[in-house]
């Protein structure tokens, strides 16, 4: 009996010097931590696997809940409105702030418009004729590339389209850019685009809307080429939940 009194000694203050409290953010990531503090806007934490490290700030309004070491948990149903601190406002020593990075990876569909040298070349190409508008189905995929502190993130982005399919035509094209993203959303891309109507570059830039957790991304590209040129418009959605 004294042994197992003894063993309990050792391994409860052992166990209990394990807790940690759990922070769920509302686009469905766990981080374990321990919180520091509750403000009106930000709140304070170090990671668990780390807490010699610093103190760390996040957004009041992306955290949806903690569960804390005890097993009480906070919801935070309503996000904190204000000024919330920018990284380069909250430059106390030992303290990090903690954004989070819009990714918007998912389906894109809109229109392209198309210069009538581009179509001369599908028509001589092809044998094939194409109305100066068509519609665009596809996919983004893209990767983030490195973040700096104000939020600021490089991106490398894929984008495969289908055009043409309401004229009973199939126009495939190829995009890579690479290009920057801010904080709120906004970003330009270049890189290079394979279609039917032949290699070159394409420039676009675009910006993000939010609403309920959803995202709307929109975005404007011209590509053009020693075959011609075309102007398009994409919108998209998605939801990282």
């Amino acid at each position: 009996m004294k042994k197992i009194i003894l063993v309990l000694l050792v391994l409860v203050p052992c166990f209990m010097a394990q807790a940690q409290d759990v922070l769920l953010k509302r686009n469905g990531d766990e981080i374990q931590v321990k919180v520091q503090e509750i403000g009106l806007e930000v709140i304070k934490y170090k990671r668990f696997d780390n807490l010699q490290g610093p103190v760390i700030l996040i957004a009041k309004q992306d955290v949806f809940m903690i569960t804390y070491e005890n097993g009480i948990k906070e919801v935070f149903n309503e996000p904190a409105t204000g000024n919330v601190p920018q990284a380069d406002g909250s430059k106390q020593s030992g303290y990090r702030y903690e954004q989070e990075h819009l990714k918007l990876s998912g389906p894109r569909i809109g229109f392209t418009v198309l210069t009538d040298k581009y179509r001369s070349n599908i028509r001589d190409d092809y044998d094939t004729n194409v109305n100066a508008f068509m519609t665009q189905f596809g996919w983004q995929f893209e990767t983030r590339v490195f973040t700096l502190d104000n939020g600021v993130s490089g991106l490398f982005e894929f984008v495969p389209l289908v055009g043409g399919l309401e004229q009973g035509k199939f126009l495939p094209s190829l995009s890579a850019l690479i290009g920057v993203r801010g904080a709120k959303g906004f970003e330009f891309g270049l890189g290079p685009n394979v279609s039917l109507g032949g290699a070159g570059v394409v420039m676009a830039v675009g910006t993000n809307f939010q609403s309920q957790g959803v995202n709307f991304p929109v975005n404007f590209a011209f590509a053009p080429s020693k075959d011609g040129g075309r102007f398009s418009l994409l919108f998209g959605f998605n939801s990282q939940r």
